[in-house]
């Protein structure tokens, strides 16, 4: 079932699209390319913003046409350098064909690479020559690198000259995705999770630093040997996630045949380190007991699974949406969010319901518990437990989530606004390449 959610009547939202759209335009869709586009031998275009006091270059493999945080964090980024002249901003990711696009201080690369399997939305990162050839053009300060796979060594190989400082940005928890915490872990994952463990410290040492979203991060990664982390937590855009949104609410139920029955809502990629089987057990549980349906967003591996899993109960499952404002619109009709995933390294999801004024459910561990023990909106229940899961989401329905919705958006506000993050983030790049 497809939304469409209309966009609300809003005078901030109004001033703001156009210059939203046109960044989307040129970074996160990729329009049809021109024929013969060859980056790795063909001309390139001269370097936008040539007096720039500072030139961010970001590579990673984790984005896609249906990704969610990452693809996020970039565009939000963008929009910053737009505002910023004395700054510019250099994008290198995958897709199904090599493509440039830019805006005014902003050009985002598409390099040719393969589907990973399993991973419909992600692409190999194996433009050797590519990647080389565009570090050596756009000349950035500081390179981020996004993702931990391919991705790192051929930056490595690409600014061999060694006076381009690299950093990291810890975006995704390989070692728990193999091997969450916990006594009952079968040997092969904790020889998985060990090997894991023993790549990550020999990737540590290419970066100046590893930036990170949480303290739960920041704490996995120096248990590990990995020390020289900065940590920024995510931003949200705090004028489309807003509870005045609701106003739009009956008409995203009516969309979703939901009348007035109470929302929980679930916006994530269908995959096993997001733990949905866990929320759709622990709902399995909780239905009987409430009048209230489950909806769930997404796609991805575990999609048809998952349905399965669901059948005969309360629960409506939604495309994945590329329309941030429907996305808005639909999350400020919830009642509940619920992000049971207990290794997010953040959790922008949550951050988003936060901001919507909507409470949040999460596990006691990972970055969405701390987002909700740190807002103070919401509850938290034992990471992978069906049954607690139920229990707190009972618990929650039953109280106050007006209020506590509330409280999520005041901590919204004063702690997580992009230009804040992203402030904190230039300073880091600042640092490094001084250092």
């Amino acid at each position: 079932m497809t939304l469409a959610v209309p966009a609300p009547d809003s005078a901030t939202w109004d001033a703001r699209r156009n210059d939203a759209d046109a960044v989307a335009g040129a970074l996160l869709h990729a329009p049809h390319p021109r024929p013969g586009v060859d980056i790795g031998s063909g001309p390139l275009p001269k370097p936008l913003r040539a007096g720039a006091a500072l030139g961010v270059l970001d590579i990673t493999e984790f984005f896609g046409e249906t990704s969610g945080g990452v693809r996020t964090y970039l565009f939000e980024k963008a929009r910053y350098v737009e505002a910023r002249p004395e700054l510019r901003h250099v994008v290198v990711v995958q897709g199904r064909r090599d493509a440039v696009t830019e805006t005014g201080g902003v050009r985002c690369y598409r390099l040719r690479g393969p589907r990973v399997p399993t991973q419909p939305p992600y692409r190999f990162m194996l433009a050797t020559r590519s990647c080389r050839r565009i570090v050596d053009h756009e000349r950035p300060d500081v390179i981020e690198v996004g993702s931990i796979g391919l991705v790192p060594w051929v930056v490595r190989h690409a600014a061999r000259r060694g006076d381009v400082p690299l950093v990291a940005f810890y975006h995704s928890h390989l070692p728990r995705q193999l091997a969450p915490a916990g006594p009952h872990v079968p040997p092969h994952r904790r020889l998985a999770e060990a090997m894991a463990w023993r790549y990550l410290r020999a990737l540590d040492r290419t970066f100046a630093t590893t930036i990170v979203a949480t303290d739960y991060v920041r704490r996995e990664l120096a248990a590990a040997g990995i020390e020289r982390t900065t940590h920024v937590p995510l931003g949200v855009d705090l004028a489309l996630f807003h509870p005045s949104h609701r106003a739009g609410a009956p008409a995203a139920r009516r969309l979703l045949g939901l009348s007035e029955r109470p929302v929980v809502l679930y916006v994530g990629r269908l995959a096993r380190e997001k733990d949905v089987e866990t929320l759709i057990d622990g709902w399995r549980l909780a239905e009987r007991r409430t009048d209230a349906e489950l909806v769930i967003v997404g796609s991805g591996p575990r999609a048809a699974a998952l349905q399965a899993r669901a059948r005969g109960l309360r629960v409506r499952f939604v495309p994945y949406l590329a329309n941030r404002r429907r996305l808005a619109g639909l999350m400020a009709a919830a009642d509940l969010c619920v992000a049971p995933s207990p290794i997010e390294t953040f959790g922008l999801f949550a951050l988003e319901a936060l901001a919507s004024g909507v409470p949040v459910l999460g596990p006691d561990r990972g970055g969405v518990g701390e987002l909700v023990e740190r807002s103070a909106a919401g509850r938290v229940f034992p990471a992978g437990n069906p049954g607690a899961l139920a229990g707190e989401l009972l618990a929650l329905l039953s109280a106050d989530l007006r209020a506590l919705g509330a409280r999520g958006r005041q901590y919204a506000e004063r702690e997580h606004a992009w230009t804040h993050t992203l402030d904190r983030l230039f300073a880091v790049y600042r640092a490094v390449r001084h250092q």
